[in-house]
């Protein structure tokens, strides 16, 4: 597909962009629905032709001009999505990967490569971009902090500040134009998986870098695993370098699938922030719960604590799903330091506030009376609040 295609219309809502930005050149090409390209490989008879565009790629890291020689260079599919992503949010490019993880992995990479091996982080972040960062695995060194002492963390071979708003799994916030002041000249790089574009556009406040476990919100069915990071086209183009040369690419059908996501994102987001605010209010005035977690950005992630056991409340749970992961249709509830967060130490899980009794709820479309019923009789064999301020045991309640 040819890059004019892909020019960019005059300013338009999001929920315009979310539904036709990638797919311009539909129309004209009469189809309706993207098409899926499948190609591992793309025929030539004009060798010269293709070794002369494989060393542009080599030097430059841009895009090809027609079709893409080798999937593991590109794919006119997953090109819709990168395309369509960095519409949304506000970025001159976007580059798409296996996963959040594999994303991640190439941003440090690519930044390592130019001699940065150091990053600077606010925890918490999620458990696997915690581990990530605190093994070493890359090559990397990590210095982790709070926001007020990202300027004093910072040395000549930092390459990245990190931080996750709102957080994953307490939904912790950072006010990222402070961030970015006390980041200096080091790039900003902005987990935006909890937020997603439709609540908040994390380049209007500074960042560099904007990563997305795809997987999650962009999808939106759980169906389909996938990472991005939405940049200038500047670091897009080492990014595909390094895409290339480590493998890491979005299959295919991954790339239909959250472009087609994408199309419904506004609409998933809202509706799901609007349970989810509601729950988090009976959440905060029910006597079984200590601490709820909501994020002054809204959203549909709610985090809350319990006076007992919150195994019993992962067990007890009907209707809402057990299970690892966000962001579907469905509302899903796990328990982070027995999963998600689980790789962590223990001393920096708590000292993040990833406490043990933190579960973290993903709410999706459901009906809020059937969520808050299920939830409500997951949570009858909780100890309750007392007036001093101590807990005892409830009674069951039939619900």
């Amino acid at each position: 597909m040819e890059n004019e295609a892909f020019a960019a219309p005059a300013p338009r809502a999001l929920a315009t962009e979310a539904v036709h930005a990638g797919r311009e050149d539909l129309a004209q090409l009469g189809l309706h629905a993207p098409p899926l390209d499948m190609s591992t490989t793309y025929p030539s008879h004009d060798a010269a032709a293709e070794a002369q565009r494989i060393d542009e790629f080599a030097a430059t890291g841009a895009r090809l001009e027609g079709p893409p020689v080798y999937a593991r260079l590109d794919n006119p599919t997953t090109a819709r999505f990168e395309t369509a992503l960095a519409r949304l949010e506000g970025t001159e490019s976007a580059v798409a990967f296996a996963s959040g993880m594999a994303a991640l992995t190439a941003v440090l990479l690519a930044r390592a490569s130019q001699g940065l091996r150091h990053v600077v982080a606010v925890r918490p972040l999620y458990g696997c971009s915690d581990h990530l960062l605190s093994a070493g695995l890359l090559g990397t060194e990590v210095t982790w902090t709070d926001p007020a002492g990202i300027a004093a963390a910072i040395r000549p071979d930092t390459g990245l500040v990190m931080v996750e708003t709102p957080a994953n799994p307490t939904l912790a916030e950072v006010d990222l134009r402070a961030v970015r002041h006390a980041s200096g000249s080091v790039p900003l790089l902005v987990d935006n998986t909890f937020a997603t574009p439709v609540l908040q556009r994390p380049v209007e406040h500074g960042a560099r870098i904007v990563l997305h476990s795809a997987t999650k919100y962009l999808g939106g069915h759980g169906d389909v695993m996938g990472g991005v990071v939405a940049c200038d086209e500047e670091f897009a183009r080492i990014l595909r370098q390094v895409r290339f040369a480590t493998g890491g690419i979005l299959h295919p059908m991954a790339g239909y699938l959250l472009l087609r996501g994408l199309s419904t994102l506004p609409v998933r987001v809202r509706a799901a922030s609007t349970t989810a605010a509601d729950l988090a209010r009976r959440l905060s005035a029910d006597p079984r719960v200590a601490r709820v977690h909501y994020p002054r950005v809204g959203g549909a992630m709610v985090s809350f604590e319990v006076y007992g056991d919150p195994h019993q409340v992962i067990a007890g749970v009907r209707l809402i799903t057990p299970a690892v992961s966000l962001g579907s249709v469905d509302t899903l509830i796990q328990h982070p330091a027995s999963i998600s967060h689980r790789i962590v130490a223990e001393g920096d899980r708590r000292s993040a506030g990833v406490s043990d009794r933190l579960l973290r709820l993903s709410v999706g479309l459901e009906d809020i009376e059937d969520l808050w019923r299920d939830l409500a009789e997951a949570l009858s064999a909780q100890p309750v609040r007392t007036r001093n301020g101590g807990a005892r045991r409830s009674s069951p309640v039939g619900r």
